[in-house]
């Protein structure tokens, strides 16, 4: 399969730069002669962050899946009506499957990866010299049942990155690299990414934004208080933080809202035509102007106060005495000043408060978040949640009612449970996709206890509880998404040419009969059509229709239907497709049998009525 995210760079650059191609192929000494030498940087000096292992990190980003997600209907919850996904799945695999169809669509992403404190296990390419091929072997390493394998089960994918290790920091950085990088494609211009995190990488997390985000892009590194004592007493020092740094797609377009500002003490008690107002300070800490105010009724004098001067011209003094907007009081105390300076509420451009970078509220300490847990499953399953309020804090300030929000380090799955509650809050129709690797709980943990077989059971049954209390708790009337589809990583239907290691007749003969037909004959048509789709640039929950012969797509504008023809085809079946005109014909290549003249004329027939027609 393609690597879209290469793809779509080098189009980008083509855009750009079309007289740097030759043959398909980036003449880059023509680029450094178009830019000039000015801009080039020296390759032996220059600021940058580096670390063993990057070029594979990058290797393993430009390394193309042939995985794809698969329905699973059982485990979900309303699952033809939902707009919220749940993939269980490695991410980066993930990410990489819904690349074309969510390109450029989700507004904020929120991640919580492992903090790298010498205890987590993460898949990360710490072969630096191995090839792609061994790589993707590695990352699919599962167990019989389809979990990916804990530290020391054997040498797979999911590895124990101990601060013993030599590359205990280039790991971590190895196994962010290429996620950041299909995370950023995934949002939209005025996108925002927020990232926890502790001290053990704080420094390198926020270097690696800057490369990948752009140094410009970056907004805010928010402090969380998380606990009020620590057990860390060799140093003296009582660690009560944590960082939740964020980045902007594009800092030009993004903006964080603040919680909506209280004007409960803005009122009207003179009348005043301009409406409600509040009391102001009449000046400000700078030189300028401290000409004398007499009040006409009692004929005190003021001035500002030393350091200090009217922040309006005596001009605007005098027109606002006429306007109202400076009111004289008739009485007033010794202390009191002989003037009132409103300040309007129709004068105030936001009503939104800024945004603090402190996180200090209790709602947001991990006790708040572990509370939350065990209300939920009447047990402790999971370790180190982050709270639902600390989550609709982010979500609020980032994302308008309709935005989707994906998270793909979902863990407990908080992001999802947030979403929902917001909603039920303030009416939205925000969206999720939550990605959770199947890692296996560990036999001691009371999770594993409670039969709950890997973090992502733990997420699933989490949503479904949260979705169910939610929707308890409604008013009459108030209608709230709390269903969930559930997707599944799987290898792709589609067979991939594999060059055989022998280039002799036989060789290859045997591989070009294993491609007489290159879909899975095992594969069914569910599964089948929702790879297509999400090749083809349709998301997860677009409409599909499978009541009849033909599997017919659609996104929710309805503005790209799309038939595809998985199980058989006839003239019949064409004829009557394309009298509900659709915008493209997608075609499985076995559903011909064989009969080059039937293809044809299905090619020339969807030709003539301005049909796109493709087939596999």
């Amino acid at each position: 399969m393609q690597n879209d995210l290469t793809q779509n760079n080098i189009l980008k650059l083509k855009a750009l730069f079309p007289e740097i191609f030759c043959e398909n192929q980036i003449d880059f000494e023509k680029l450094k002669l178009i830019l000039g030498t000015e801009n080039l940087c020296d390759s032996n000096e220059r600021y940058q962050l580096n670390w063993a292992g990057k070029t594979a990190a990058y290797r393993a980003l430009q390394t193309p899946t042939f995985n794809t997600l698969i329905p699973c209907q059982a485990e979900s919850v309303d699952f033809d009506a939902t707009q919220n996904v749940f993939i269980e799945a490695e991410n980066m695999e993930a990410l990489k499957i819904l690349q074309k169809a969510y390109a450029g669509s989700v507004k904020m992403i929120y991640i919580d990866p492992p903090y790298n404190t010498g205890k987590d296990s993460f898949i990360y390419p710490d072969k630096f010299s191995e090839t792609r091929d061994d790589y993707a072997k590695r990352v699919g390493d599962k167990d019989t049942e389809g979990y990916l394998k804990r530290d020391g089960v054997f040498q797979g994918a999911f590895r124990l990155n101990s601060k013993d290790s030599g590359h205990y920091h280039s790991n971590w950085l190895n196994m962010m690299l290429p996620r950041l990088h299909l995370a950023k494609t995934l949002l939209r211009e005025d996108g925002v990414i927020f990232i926890s995190i502790d001290d053990n990488e704080q420094a390198q997390l926020k270097l690696l934004c800057d490369e990948v985000f752009g140094a410009e892009n970056f907004l805010v590194e928010f402090i969380r208080k998380t606990k009020s004592v620590t057990n860390v007493e060799k140093t003296g020092i009582n660690i009560q933080h944590e960082y939740l740094i964020c980045y902007a797609k594009n800092k030009e377009f993004a903006y964080l809202k603040g919680e909506e500002k209280d004007f409960s003490n803005y009122q009207n008690p003179d009348n005043d035509p301009n409406g409600e107002w509040i009391s102001d300070n009449p000046t400000a800490p700078r030189d300028g102007d401290r000409y004398p105010i007499v009040n006409p009724f009692t004929g005190r004098e003021d001035i500002p106060p030393k350091g200090r001067a009217w922040f309006f011209s005596k001009e605007n003094f005098e027109l606002w005495v006429k306007t109202g907007k400076i009111k004289f009081k008739k009485t007033h105390s010794e202390k009191e000043r002989g003037f009132i300076l409103k300040r309007y509420k129709n004068e105030i451009k936001n009503a939104d408060a800024m945004l603090d970078s402190l996180l200090v509220d209790n709602s947001y300490l991990n006790q708040a978040a572990t509370k939350e847990q065990v209300k939920l499953f009447e047990e402790k399953v999971f370790e180190s949640p982050k709270s639902v309020a600390l989550l609709n804090k982010i979500v609020l300030c980032a994302t308008n009612p309709n935005d989707l929000i994906l998270d793909f380090f979902s863990g407990s799955g908080t992001t999802a449970h947030a979403v929902m509650q917001l909603n039920a809050e303030d009416g939205g129709n925000r969206r999720y996709i939550c990605v959770q690797l199947p890692e296996e709980t560990d036999e001691k943990s009371e999770a594993h206890k409670a039969g709950y077989a890997t973090i992502a059971e733990i997420a699933k049954e989490r949503i479904r509880r949260a979705g169910k209390h939610i929707s308890g708790s409604l008013k009459e009337n108030q209608n709230v998404d709390t269903g969930f589809k559930v997707f599944k990583l799987a290898q792709s239907a589609f067979k991939q040419w594999r060059q055989p290691e022998k280039s002799d007749a036989e060789s290859l003969g045997e591989q070009l009969a294993l491609f007489q037909n290159v879909v899975d004959e095992n594969a069914s048509v569910e599964n089948l059509a929702y790879e297509l789709a999400l090749r083809l640039g349709f998301q997860l929950t677009d409409e599909f229709d499978f009541s009849g012969s033909v599997v017919w797509l659609n996104n929710q504008a309805g503005t790209r239907k799309t038939a595809l023809f998985l199980q058989t085809f006839s003239d019949e079946l064409l004829h009557a497709c394309l009298q509900q005109s659709p915008q493209k014909i997608f075609a499985l290549d076995r559903v011909f049998q064989g009969n080059d003249a039937l293809k044809t004329n299905a090619f020339l027939q969807c030709q003539d009525a301005g049909v796109q027609f493709e087939t596999l």
